[in-house]
């Protein structure tokens, strides 16, 4: 967790109330600085991936490591794996800043795609986090926060 002495440097990331639903704007998490389970600042948000077919979020970008841009790393990690802390105003994953140390990159020419149904699994198996193919969850955005994917619609 984070300690009281952190002063996190990020946005509101207010969620606004609407009946039956806290929603969150997209553009809030754009920078946003991520710590992981230990508490430690382990990078800052760079997209929010959404599956067109789904029209929910396929995967975040997380930029890690590196100084101004320069060295980082390019991680995509499911949504699930991520909590917001209301307290704090700021996004946790739910595993430990080594194992994102350690965690698979990709090339910020060379983005991933969820419908690799190899790489999807991957990334899911890696973050603890189960595709909504496996959570019954096969379109619209009635129980986000979550994942689903074009290949989380498909047969197996």
């Amino acid at each position: 967790m984070i300690s009281s002495d952190q002063q996190p440097t990020q946005k509101n990331l207010d969620a606004v109330e609407i009946p039956g639903h806290r929603v969150l704007a997209a553009s809030k998490l754009d920078g946003e600085t991520v710590y992981s389970a230990d508490g430690d600042d382990v990078g800052k948000i760079k997209e929010v991936m959404l599956d067109m077919n789904s029209g929910r979020i396929a995967y975040v970008v997380l930029s890690s490591g590196g100084f101004l841009g320069m060295g980082d790393k390019l991680l995509a990690i499911p949504w699930r794996a991520f909590a917001i802390d209301p307290e704090r105003k700021t996004l946790q994953l739910s595993i430990s800043s080594e194992k994102i140390k350690n965690a698979p990159g990709f090339d910020k020419d060379s983005w991933p795609s969820m419908t690799n149904r190899a790489w999807a699994n991957s990334v899911h198996e890696y973050y603890g986090t189960e595709s909504n193919m496996k959570r019954n969850i096969t379109s619209g955005g009635d129980n986000l926060p979550g994942a689903a994917t074009s290949t989380d619609t498909e047969a197996v």
